[in-house]
């Protein structure tokens, strides 16, 4: 499994499905149609989706392993690494795909607002579970995308192409929304992990050797992507995960602020800014105030 089979282009990626390339940009692969195989690593240089429909072993994402169950939507940009642990064993492959190139969307709305779908930095353990209805919508929009393909190319065809992938997201983005909702037990309980994150991470010694913690490190504390982790903050709080924690910053200085015997730099020291005009700066934007003036109001 250590081995990596490269997909640079899309024509490399549908031979090893055996499916026809219609298109040198963009494709959607059946991939009933690929060989029985083992499962192994695979470099995408392109976006893809997988829909997943067979069981066929725990998902590789980089070096963690998941479980990867039927019925599932797992999205990779380009420069990725994933695949499967068959664990020796050898399977079918089934489910379809949409692959697309960058190159595709380049001067399209798509192409301006791709980093916007933050689901492309998930982590495959955050992977949009579908509900029937919804895996309908999302093979009706690979199958639109299919019929362009096989339609004779013309002007139009580019802008159909892109514009169902866009209107295909923009459907993923509802999906995940409404994960995030049904799932919204679980979900408070990782925000009460990051509470206690939190509070211990500003009761430890790291402020001083490591700084205020990022979304990043409270993200992989958690066991999560950032970009999920951002996403599942936002939709709990109404606050984006920075704020969280800026917020509970601003906490802990207003208490500190109320010690005399520390000046406002050594508070900034403590709390793991490096320079003291930065937290004045984080201080008044977030309470109206600087810390002096705050502590001379109190």
């Amino acid at each position: 499994m250590d081995q990596v089979t490269r997909f640079e282009t899309i024509s490399d990626y549908n031979s090893f499905n055996n499916n026809e390339t219609l298109h040198p940009l963009v494709s959607v692969i059946d991939f009933s149609k690929a060989d029985p195989r083992e499962g192994s690593r695979m470099y995408f240089g392109f976006y893809t989706i997988i829909l997943k429909d067979v069981k066929c072993g725990d998902l590789l994402y980089g070096k963690h392993t998941y479980d990867y169950q039927e019925g599932t939507l797992v999205f990779f940009a380009p420069g990725q690494v994933a695949g499967v642990n068959s664990n020796g064993e050898t399977f079918q492959p089934k489910g379809y795909g949409l692959a697309f190139h960058p190159d595709l969307i380049h001067g399209s709305s798509l192409g301006r607002h791709i980093q916007e779908y933050t689901f492309f930095g998930y982590q495959s353990s955050e992977a949009l579970h579908l509900s029937d209805k919804e895996r309908k919508i999302v093979l009706d929009y690979f199958s639109k995308v299919t019929y362009e393909l096989q339609h004779a190319i013309d002007k139009h065809s580019k802008r159909l192409i892109v514009s169902n992938i866009e209107l295909f997201l923009n459907y993923c983005v509802r999906f995940y929304d409404r994960q995030f909702i049904t799932r919204d037990h679980a979900h408070k309980g990782i925000l009460e992990r990051f509470e206690t994150l939190l509070n211990d991470y500003f009761q430890s010694e790291k402020l001083k050797s490591i700084g205020l913690p990022s979304v990043s490190y409270c993200a992989g504390e958690l066991n999560l992507s950032a970009n999920y982790f951002g996403d599942l903050v936002r939709k709990e709080t109404g606050r984006s995960a920075q704020e969280y924690i800026q917020s509970k910053v601003i906490d802990i200085a207003k208490e500190r602020i109320f010690d005399r015997t520390r000046s406002v730099s050594q508070i900034a020291y403590e709390l793991g800014f490096k320079y003291p005009q930065h937290f004045t700066r984080l201080f008044r934007q977030r309470v109206g105030h600087s810390p002096s003036e705050y502590r001379a109001l109190n």
